[in-house]
């Protein structure tokens, strides 16, 4: 297939482009056919949507979008998420480092070009092709980007959570793979919450017993909301949890109010929401976003501070609806190294990066080298703390 037969077009809206041509690169084969989940919702023409309708992107906001498509004899057959983006909030994917670096060298750091769920650190897909041109999609993905960033005198595109395939890719097209880790529970085929706990040292399975009994002290109720369930009167609670999680950890929140509104519409089917209540009245909040094969933790805020419900909420509490769901894994956000000692082992994720400058360039490659090794001491050192059994002998309670 000739490669200068390929078009490659910016949209400054994901209403210039098709929902349906949209998910069928957002989406695998069967997924586009038949209704079913799609393995990664965050890039899935309606969540995308969302943040750009509620102006939780666009002006104002430092995400300015720019999709970028492939198109192939009129047909789109590869799309990404792309932004402009003018600082370095919302990636977790830190490179602030570099901006400083950069700017200090007498360069301008921004604005640089992200390919991203935008406020997402969840692994997916970031090169969406149609099934059957992945070879020529995400190879005209890759070289559009780096050429929009090359003609625009734009410092650098990053790809943040990417998959492992793609950090291949790239780097064989040439860009800079760096290698970061979270943590993620595993489904090994449990049958429920206590199968999970046999697998666990008698020191651990103790303490989480202990943890949800006391969380489970608060004075109330928990509840799973989701698809016809979820009602508008959820998302007043959880806006006020979102708001107070939000202006502590980021200064404010990335998310506007308009975009639970419009995900209630659109996603509700996607999410699963988390409260705790008393006397109906919501105290508490974790939501997740249901994949394929993956349950996404997202968000959580409170009103009340209870002890563990924290911990019941955002991780024993997806771990019971993962193992329901028959999913393989939950993928609790960024950092958090108590999400071991729960169930949560390291694991490796993924970005690819280029720089025009060659010097910073090659400054870039020698630290992501370091760093890949520091990487790997860690999740080794980490895995070796974690909470599962260490010997086949069954331990005494």
């Amino acid at each position: 297939m000739d490669q200068a037969q390929i078009e490659i077009q910016v949209f400054s809206s994901l209403s210039q482009i098709a929902a349906s041509d949209w998910d069928a690169c957002a989406c695998a084969c069967a997924e586009a056919s038949d209704g079913a989940r799609p393995l990664d919702p965050f890039t899935t023409h309606r969540f995308l949507h969302a943040l750009e309708a509620s102006g939780s992107v666009g002006r104002g906001t430092g995400w300015q979008p720019q999709y970028l498509t492939c198109h192939l004899d009129g047909q789109l057959i590869a799309c990404a998420p792309l932004y402009v983006k003018g600082h370095s909030q919302g990636e977790y994917i830190f490179d602030h480092n570099w901006a400083h670096a950069y700017e200090q060298a007498g360069g301008r750091y921004y604005p640089k070009l992200q390919i991203a769920v935008p406020f997402t650190p969840a692994t997916g897909r970031r090169f969406l092709v149609r099934p059957g041109y992945e070879e020529i999609g995400v190879s005209g993905l890759i070289q559009g980007a780096v050429q929009l960033a090359s003609d625009n005198q734009i410092s650098s595109l990053h790809v943040t959570f990417c998959t492992k395939a793609e950090a291949e890719i790239g780097k064989q097209i040439g860009l800079m793979p760096r290698y970061t880790q979270q943590f993620h529970w595993l489904n090994d085929g449990y049958e429920g919450f206590e199968d999970f706990l046999s697998a666990l040292s008698s020191r651990k399975r103790k303490n989480i017993r202990k943890e949800r009994k006391q969380a489970q002290e608060f004075g109330g109720t928990i509840e799973t909301y989701t698809g016809a369930d979820l009602r508008p009167e959820h998302w007043d609670a959880f806006w006020t949890f979102y708001q107070d999680t939000g202006s502590r950890k980021w200064g404010s929140p990335y998310l506007t109010r308009a975009f639970f509104d419009i995900a209630h519409d659109t996603m509700a089917d996607d999410m699963a929401l988390v409260l705790a209540e008393r006397d109906g009245v919501p105290v508490a909040g974790a939501l997740n976003f249901i994949g394929a094969k993956t349950l996404y933790g997202r968000y959580w805020g409170c009103t009340e501070h209870h002890p563990c419900l924290h911990f019941e909420l955002c991780y024993y509490q997806a771990i019971d609806l993962a193992i329901e769901m028959g999913l393989e894994c939950v993928e609790a956000g960024a950092q958090g190294e108590h999400k071991l000692a729960r169930g949560y082992l390291p694991t490796e994720t993924y970005s690819l990066h280029w720089v025009a400058d060659p010097g910073f360039r090659a400054a870039i490659e020698q630290y992501l080298d370091a760093e890949r090794a520091a990487v790997d001491e860690e999740i080794e050192i980490l895995t070796s703390y974690g909470p599962f059994k260490k010997t086949e002998v069954e331990e005494q309670e």
